[in-house]
């Protein structure tokens, strides 16, 4: 099995080293990853300007790794053209949860995403982060198992997989959508400027199924997601209620 693995966290994260190692014993590894972090990037790939495509040996002992200016979007784009018989992509692991809303902009997915756009399955890996950077070794177990599980399906899919700091077992979950209280944390800089700083917070608990649950729970959350948005019961209802000509 030939994988690729990216990241938005940058070429440089502890998160992507552990994953290429442990992705090591299910089949060749190659890692194409930022250059810097690109955290929250979202899907956005570069047109404007050409990409490069560098040796990175650092942290990569006996793996082909590369770093690319540009998005993990990119990344996976530039990688499967240079490796073309690309039979899967993971993307992290990330430093920091990606549950529920967060997906919209996570640059983590993004890299599944686009593997799945081009044919290939595609799994996103994340985990939180206290005050110190994430034990993997602790989690490695549980990486083993997601890896083994999901990568004996040859059908395509798209995967968001969130491993707890301190894993108590595994379930499929459905995506937590809630709404958040948006705020906007004003500030001053060193120079005297102004600056903002966004954050959110849910307005309601997790429910529980969910992958928000799943984490705060202890379990490894694997959420299967699709690439088509449209709703399909709205659009039954409206082509029923307001037919078109």
């Amino acid at each position: 099995m030939r994988i690729l693995i990216t990241n938005d966290d940058g070429i440089y994260s502890p998160g992507i080293a552990a994953l290429a190692r442990i992705a090591q014993k299910f089949g060749e590894v190659k890692v194409v990853a930022p250059d810097v972090e690109q955290s929250s990037m979202g899907h956005a790939v570069t047109h404007s300007r050409p990409l490069s495509y560098k040796k990175s040996p650092i942290n990569f002992e006996g793996i082909e790794a590369h770093r690319v200016n540009g998005t993990p979007a990119d990344c996976v784009a530039l990688g499967t053209h240079m490796w073309s018989q690309t039979d899967v992509v993971l993307s992290g692991i990330n430093l920091g949860p990606n549950l529920g809303n967060s997906m919209w902009h996570s640059g983590t997915l993004a890299g599944a995403k686009q593997a799945v756009l081009l044919g290939i399955k595609g799994i996103a890996l994340s985990t939180p982060v206290g005050k110190d950077e994430p034990k993997f070794d602790a989690l490695e177990p549980y990486v083993e198992k997601v890896l083994a599980l999901l990568l004996q399906d040859k059908h395509l899919g798209l995967f968001n997989v969130n491993f707890p700091q301190k894993p108590m077992g595994m379930m499929w979950t459905r995506q937590s959508v809630q709404f958040y209280d948006g705020k906007i944390v004003p500030g001053i800089d060193p120079m005297g400027r102004k600056h903002y700083w966004s954050t959110v917070i849910p307005l309601d608990p997790a429910e529980e199924g969910s992958d928000r649950w799943a984490v705060e729970n202890n379990k490894v959350s694997i959420t299967p997601l699709r690439l088509d948005l449209t709703n399909e019961t709205l659009l039954s209802s409206l082509q029923f209620s307001h037919p078109l000509d």
